[in-house]
């Protein structure tokens, strides 16, 4: 694992066109052209066709190798026999399903690009994203009919197909059936191309596609799937959406590159998903979640019983994991393992060995195998061990760019490198730790705040629920900290019994200056506290000054 960077390339070298920063960034043997993109789905169908691929849980249904092999096919046709060709897109708004690898892996044969939508943003918020992107067909949920008629018209989309199930008359099916043993039309596609554009959600402005190639993917499945222990007899329960890189590829895509089975769960229900895990018919051996799931289940009546001896690997990342949770699940023999990855990155980087789980409890772990990572400091010098800096990552798991935003392109990158926007220090062993969002931490009496570590002190009290700190304006010490809780039935909590919790435990400018009790966070899809939102609700543009 590479753990010292390496010299930096001149900037001027750098560019700001997608495909050009795709050569640059992705390796290519000497004397080969682009390193071509292979069919994983038609290879398991040909050597293993009846092995499970897809379960979903509901409404129940079973798919072989062969099956999706078979959809895959189908829906390429379709795609064709609409007239979308290599390169044109095509925009999925639905909860978690088998059609998300219907559509990636048709995509993976005609050279289309699935733009994988959030349903839980508005209709006005999804227009930015459709105008942008420019799908000529929009599949959607029966559920969200009246919102892609509504965006049809806004955006100008040319076709809408709908999925209707269980119901009889599934339009989707119907169109699979109407395609079913017709072969589309092949397309030659190499790592280079993009096959998916996520919309990254942000903190300002409007959201960024990033675009995923498939040699993205392919680095992915190789940086996790080996230190996760995916193969063959992986049955992985996938509860993250699947419109999300964490969904997707967390482990959804490594597992079928390796020919295990995904188990969709259609939402995320705490209960639900201890109940699959503890099912042995199930045989659920690997979960990923980002630290939201993983603290809703801990906090379950039923956490206490599950049987969770099956479970070989529990992988959390997205956020900074509150040590509470990882000693949860850790008392129950379950040793969560941290990982850092972004959208941008494919999304794995930085991986915490299970072997070290314990001995660094907290730590990330290292840089992955085909991965490098700095620290930087604000003089964009290498940082020293323990110094906090922001955290650079490098290598061919990297996305080329931004869909039609090249100036995003180039603020994101500095040569090779591109600047994640997450604090971070790394100890004298090489091992990594995320202290926080780079743009989360605040100022406070001219000291550097970063929230992760003081919601882990909050986390400790027994009557929270969930904590998070956000910086609010100060006349005497520019920013100080809001501590905004929810807490668990029943319970209470006044400002003096926190303030008095964090005495000791908390540097005395990191101490929360007061505190705010509402019924939940609000969270975004994956489960990711939405800071923004507290920031409008609790400071605003308007806000008065802390004194």
């Amino acid at each position: 694992m590479t753990t010292q960077s390496t010299p930096r390339p001149d900037s001027a070298a750098y560019t700001a066109d997608p495909a050009a920063q795709a050569a640059m960034r992705s390796p290519r043997p000497a004397g080969h052209g682009p390193v071509r993109a292979y069919d994983w789905v038609g290879h398991h169908a040909a050597n293993r066709p009846n092995k499970e691929a897809v379960r979903e849980l509901s409404p129940r249904q079973h798919y072989s190798y062969a099956d999706l092999d078979r959809r895959a096919e189908a829906m390429a046709a379709h795609l064709q026999a609409l007239g979308i060709g290599r390169g044109e897109r095509v925009a999925l708004l639905a909860h978690n399903g088998v059609e998300y690898f219907d559509l990636q892996f048709a995509c993976g044969r005609t050279g289309g690009i699935a733009v994988l939508l959030n349903w839980r943003l508005t209709a006005t918020e999804l227009e930015y994203i459709l105008n942008d992107s420019a799908p000529l067909l929009l599949i959607h949920d029966a559920e969200f009919t009246e919102t892609a008629r509504t965006l049809q018209q806004r955006c100008n989309i040319r076709h809408l197909l709908c999925i209707d199930k269980p119901a009889a008359a599934n339009p989707y099916e119907a169109a699979l059936a109407d395609q079913a043993g017709t072969q589309a039309q092949r397309e030659v596609l190499t790592h280079d191309d993009v096959v998916t554009i996520m919309y990254t959600s942000g903190t300002t402005g409007h959201p960024k596609g990033a675009m995923i190639t498939h040699g993205m993917n392919f680095w992915n499945c190789s940086n996790l799937g080996t230190p996760a222990g995916v193969g063959m007899k992986t049955v992985h329960l996938s509860v993250l959406p699947l419109f999300h890189t964490g969904g997707l590829n967390c482990y959804s895509n490594p597992v079928l590159h390796a020919g295990g089975t995904v188990v969709i769960m259609r939402t995320f229900d705490p209960g639900a998903a201890l109940r699959v895990i503890g099912d042995a018919a199930e045989g659920i051996t690997h979960f990923f979640g980002v630290p939201a799931p993983y603290q809703f289940m801990l906090q379950h009546p039923e956490f206490a019983t599950t049987d969770l001896s099956r479970l070989q690997s529990a992988g959390v990342g997205g956020a900074p994991c509150a040590l509470p949770i990882l000693q949860g699940w850790g008392a129950r023999g379950v040793h969560l393992m941290q990982g850092f990855g972004m959208t941008e990155t494919s999304p794995a980087c930085i991986f915490l060995d299970p072997a070290d789980a314990q001995r660094k409890l907290g730590s990330t772990g290292k840089p992955l195998l085909h991965t490098e990572a700095r620290i930087v400091n604000d003089d964009g010098n290498d940082c020293g061990p323990d110094a906090i800096g922001e955290l650079w990552v490098a290598g061919p798991n990297i996305t080329p760019g931004y869909w039609n935003r090249p100036d995003a392109t180039a603020g994101a990158f500095e040569g090779r490198w591109l600047k994640t926007g997450d604090a971070a220090r790394m100890d004298g062993e090489g091992f990594y730790y995320i202290v926080d969002r780079w743009k989360d931490m605040y100022i406070s009496g001219g000291e550097n705040v970063y929230p992760a570590e003081v919601e882990n002190v909050l986390y400790q009290l027994a009557q929270v629920a969930e904590a998070a700190i956000i910086g609010v304006p100060s006349d005497k010490w520019g920013e100080v900290g809001l501590a905004v809780l929810a807490l668990k039935a029943g319970q209470s909590l006044d400002k003096d019994a926190v303030l008095g919790h964090c005495q000791g435990k908390l540097a005395r400018f990191k101490i929360p200056h007061d505190i705010a009790i509402v019924p939940a966070l609000p969270r975004n899809a994956t489960g990711k506290v939405l800071k923004r939102e507290l920031r409008r609700q609790f400071v605003g543009s308007n806000a008065p000054a802390i004194t």
